[in-house]
């Protein structure tokens, strides 16, 4: 019999239940992720127990889903979602049961789950308990529904994109009546909302295989979703997903790379990647970053200082290294010669720790000095101050208040 090392809170769980006269299990991704060799990132329970009787049993618990038969057991500083045994009604919305009925009986609530490999239960006592041959589909590496594929996406149209991503993930093939259905049923991905929506994606994007866009493009994904990324041609696709895997893995840069090569004539490709992020609702942060990445990508190249200076001004002092960065993936997935760009990054990064001026805040006189000179406030003391700066950018040695103010008397 496999046996999986049980953590001791999740072990005291189960048996605490199990003295009590209930079944109880781990379910789900933790004992699929076990069975892999994975750590797992959380720890679900099931159990025949009602909702009541778990409440009775543990000091303190949050009713995280009681209706729907979830209570979180907190031990210390961690939680741990125990749900009892369920049959869920008829799914009204591609995502939400209109209700559910409490079970007894394991196999009734493992059969409502999305795929086999998801569907596996575990306990010392028992072993795994693996109905639906969740085992086997992680020897063969395929995604497959429990049941009827048609069924399960019917219930919850989300679970569309979930089979996309745990392939991605896992590094899997989503079995083929699995796809179809999923092809069939792609539409009802309308009904989901965008925050569900990103979310899947951003776990794919941070995967190993950031490129399987492509494999939830081929299934309709993309075309219901995130039409930006379906309009642009298969090979365009191709490097894109080629792109985000060279790029650091992050979800700014590996968005950015699935639309560098997206625009045309009406909207540049740093337009359509944030309209497309805006959409999905992303963070400010990370729709900003892509669109920064990819509108600046492109910048000419130098190893002219002076010049690098004035780049670090109209980009940040934040953001140079990480653009470069950026387009040195692009160079290394392109096949093209990166001796230039690793000179130019070798050189910013000296320019930023020698402490070049390269901004107004590091300009070596203030506005206040500047109006103690008699430099009236306003737009002139603003233009004399910007034309400081162009001159220190070019001449870094002449960053010193007397000569900045000699300067700035002269410019009156």
């Amino acid at each position: 019999m496999v046996r999986i090392d049980l953590p001791k809170d999740v072990k005291y769980i189960i048996d605490t239940l199990s003295t009590h006269g209930c079944e109880a299990y781990a379910v789900g991704g933790c004992v699929r992720d076990s069975i892999l060799g994975r750590t797992p990132g959380d720890w679900d329970i099931t159990t025949s127990a009602l909702p009541m009787q778990v409440k009775e049993l543990f000091r303190r618990t949050i009713d995280t889903g009681i209706q729907h038969g979830t209570v979180t057991v907190m031990l210390g500083k961690n939680g741990y979602e125990v749900t009892t045994y369920r049959i869920d009604g008829r799914y009204e919305d591609s995502r939400h049961p209109e209700s559910v009925e409490f079970t007894p009986n394991l196999e009734e609530d493992l059969k409502r789950r999305d795929f086999t490999i998801n569907a596996m239960a575990y306990n010392d006592e028992h072993g795994i308990v693996d109905i639906f041959d969740g085992v086997g589909d992680l020897e063969r590496g395929i995604i497959r529904c429990v049941g009827r594929a048609l069924d399960r996406f019917e219930e919850d149209a989300l679970r569309i994109l979930r089979a996309v991503r745990f392939s991605a993930q896992l590094g899997f093939e989503i079995e083929e009546e699995t796809a179809k259905a999923a092809k069939e049923l792609s539409p009802n991905l309308r009904k989901i909302s965008s925050e569900r929506i990103h979310t899947e994606f951003n776990k794919m994007l941070k995967s190993d295989h950031p490129d399987y866009f492509a494999v939830a493009d081929r299934i309709g994904i993309m075309e219901m979703v995130l039409p930006e990324y379906h309009d642009m041609s298969e090979a365009d696709k191709e490097f894109a997903g080629r792109f985000a895997g060279e790029c650091a893995c992050e979800l700014p840069e590996r968005y950015a790379a699935m639309f560098f090569l997206s625009g045309g004539q009406q909207d540049s490709a740093a337009d359509i990647c944030a309209r497309a992020l805006k959409r999905l609702k992303l963070d400010n942060d990370t729709i900003n970053t892509a669109a920064m990445l990819v509108r600046w990508c492109n910048v000419t190249l130098t190893t002219d200082e002076a010049q690098l200076r004035h780049l670090i001004y109209n980009v940040g002092d934040a953001n140079i290294i990480r653009i470069l960065r950026f387009r040195l993936a692009y160079e290394t997935c392109a096949g093209n010669d990166t001796v230039l760009i690793k000179q130019v990054i070798e050189m910013c990064t000296n320019i930023l720790q020698r402490g070049d001026c390269v901004s107004l805040k590091m300009l070596a006189i203030t506005g206040k000095e500047l109006i103690a000179l008699g430099v009236p406030a306003g737009r002139q003391m603003g233009a004399i101050l910007n034309q400081l700066l162009m001159e220190v950018l070019d001449n870094p040695q002449i960053n010193e208040k007397s000569v900045l103010a000699e300067k700035a008397l002269k410019m009156l």
